[in-house]
């Protein structure tokens, strides 16, 4: 299907300044991202390589933004549902358009080529060598060395704060581009290695159990690994009913890359997985200006699965929404303008973002982060809902060394996605239903002995903890547990099916031209389920009220069992003759004998009784949709 032509905003990390001796001049702070250290300095950017870069602007009256914004979302105010237009929204909070022509003028004066300026004038977007934009911005761009999702990179940062003319400092927030912190936001999901060994999958939760091997539970709580649900096993999970389909919606979803082949593979994974395939005009996509680029530093491949398993989820769930794809041009500086788009066009309904920073939330400089709750303000403000993916590499503590959460998920506008391991039978009811964090043992004579690396024998499972950096929002304030968050933003929100090995069953086809079928999960698969069930609510309101900002109505929910189940360890697990492979976690690459154990705290995460870091209130019942629209 064609694409629509939209203008990219590139949207790397802010810079900094190594002062260059210019008067009447000031600092913007949090420009320097924390690993451009000088011990990890290598040498100096080119001079001659050009950079894209995005000058982000300041709101006007934030404070009253964020307030409208709470106002909006709160179940008791009468406010609520009150949203704004777009054009309102530029009207009132926009930055003025004198503010970006003195900016568009000061770049132009420094020889730096703009380019444009976004609809909700958030960026201009402009580009220039490097020796240019050093001497624009005030600092030196060095290169250094550091390890991105768990390898060793070169990477590119200013050495100092940027700065820029004071009479433009309370406009200017950061400068993104003049950095490669974006370098680290990985999609967000498990697929299972290729095998050539004869694999007894089961259809559902013991259909087939491996008993040649030890069996470590009880009758009933262990199973071989699922072959992945179809489409009715997993609206069944969530108590969904035939008209209960998303008409009347638009689902976004944001990524990077575009997969050719997608409207094909859903098509053809629907007789598969017993869904609807796509109708005509159904599917469309907003691909970036000037094509894509850095795709094998960034695993193409990888985000265009990505791209596929986010449709064929939401998909599932809402099967007449529209649905609607914003690509970003690269995994470097491609999401956030991509993200920005979904929310200057004020299309969508709820967006879906599937990625996250691989080393936590302090990896981007902090007014990176700025830049991204600004755009997600504005979407909540206009009732556009955002799942955002909570992570696979639990407390990220494998890949950073310490527990940590991960950015955006904890963004305060943003709904949180945690995961959950689901093991339906036959009659489509949980037998298994637990939070996911997975612990790997290997086979070894006739004795299961637990995997063990830098995170013990953690195998896999939703990130998940307290924020560093956010206070706890309202919403959460006495429900958090303060031994836990200690007053901050603790993510997850809520929670669904993540857990590649009882996933969902997905159709793709890879580089090679190959199509295939596999079971697949991550919390990218879980946001975009909860994308669905957002969808499904806005239908039952009518279809034209939207739901905003839900982290406020989700967690007055949580008392009501008929609407979320409050999920707590069970023992149980599944055996597979391969490991999953995902970021954060190290397991054994060859076939062989495992088995997987569910929810028993492999870091220091695990679900329990109330707010969990697994899966946060809990996860949707039988009456989650109708509960949500009320």
């Amino acid at each position: 299907m064609a694409g629509l032509a939209a203008t990219t905003l590139t949207a790397v990390a802010p810079a900094s300044a190594q002062p260059i001796a210019l008067d009447d001049r000031t600092t913007v702070a949090g420009t320097v991202p924390s690993w451009a250290t000088p011990q990890s300095r290598t040498g100096d950017a080119p001079d001659q390589s050009v950079r894209q870069i995005q000058v982000a602007l300041s709101l006007r009256d934030p404070a009253s933004a964020h307030a409208l914004a709470t106002g909006l979302a709160s179940p008791n105010n009468a406010e609520r549902g009150s949203f704004l237009t777009s054009r309102q929204f530029v009207d009132r909070f926009a930055p003025a358009e004198s503010t970006v022509a003195s900016v568009r003028d000061w770049l132009t004066g420094q020889g730096v080529s703009v380019e444009g300026v976004s609809g909700n004038r958030f960026m201009v977007k402009a580009h220039a060598p490097t020796s240019v934009l050093e001497k624009t911005f005030g600092t030196q761009l060095a290169t250094y060395r550091d390890k991105v999702a768990g390898r060793v990179s070169t990477l590119v940062a200013p050495v100092a704060p940027i700065s820029v003319p004071a009479r433009l400092k309370a406009s200017i927030t950061a400068v993104l581009g003049l950095d490669d912190s974006e370098k680290s936001l990985r999609p967000q999901h498990t697929i299972p290695h290729a095998t050539t060994q004869a694999q007894t999958c089961a259809r559902w939760w013991g259909e087939q159990n491996n008993r040649d091997v030890p069996q470590k539970y009880p009758a009933g709580a262990q199973s071989n690994s699922l072959c992945g649900y179809t489409g009715p096993s997993v609206r069944a999970m969530y108590g969904l009913n035939a008209g209960q389909s998303g008409t009347g919606t638009t689902i976004g979803i944001v990524g990077a890359y575009d997969s050719t082949t997608l409207a094909a593979d859903v098509n053809r994974a629907a007789v598969d997985t017993k869904t609807p395939g796509l109708a005509a005009g159904q599917y469309s996509k907003v691909l970036p200006e000037g094509g894509f680029a850095d795709e094998k530093e960034c695993d193409a491949g990888g985000w265009k699965f990505e791209q596929t398993l986010d449709v064929q989820a939401a998909h599932t769930i809402a099967p007449a929404a529209q649905l609607r794809y914003y690509a970003g041009k690269s995994c470097i500086g491609g999401l956030y303008e991509a993200f920005n788009k979904a929310v200057e066009d004020n299309v969508v309904d709820v967006i879906s973002a599937s990625w996250g920073n691989a080393d936590g939330e302090r990896r981007m400089p902090p007014a990176t982060r700025d830049l991204f709750n600004q755009m997600a303000l504005q979407a909540s403000i206009q009732g556009q809902s955002i799942m955002v993916s909570s992570g696979d590499a639990g407390n990220n503590s494998g890949a950073v060394g310490t527990p940590t959460a991960s950015f955006p998920a904890t963004s305060p506008y943003v709904t949180a996605v945690g995961g959950t391991t689901v093991g339906l039978g036959q009659d489509n009811k949980p037998k298994v239903l637990t939070g996911w964090e997975n612990s790997g043992n290997t086979l070894s004579g006739q004795h299961w002995v637990p995997q063990s690396d830098a995170d013990g024998p953690f195998s896999g499972g939703a990130g998940g903890g307290p924020s560093a950096l956010y206070d706890a929002p309202e919403w959460q304030q006495g429900v958090v547990p303060a031994s836990i968050a200690g007053g901050r933003r603790a993510i997850p929100d809520v929670s669904a099916l993540a857990d590649s090995y009882t996933g969902l069953l997905i159709g793709f086809t890879d580089a090679s031209g190959r199509y295939g079928l596999s079971s697949s999960g991550g919390t990218s698969l879980a946001a975009p389920l909860m994308a669905g069930l957002a969808a499904d609510a806005q239908q039952a309101r009518g279809g034209a009220q939207r739901g905003g900002l839900l982290t406020p109505a989700l967690y007055a929910l949580r008392s009501d069992t008929s609407a979320l189940v409050d999920v707590v360890p069970q023992k149980a697990g599944v055996w597979t003759p391969v490991m999953h492979a995902l970021p954060g976690a190290k397991v054994p690459g060859a076939e062989g004998s495992y088995l997987v154990d569910f929810d028993a705290r492999p870091q220091n995460l695990a679900s329990g009784r109330g707010w969990d870091p697994v899966t946060g209130v809990g996860t949707p019942a039988r009456d989650f949709v109708r509960a949500l629209a009320r």
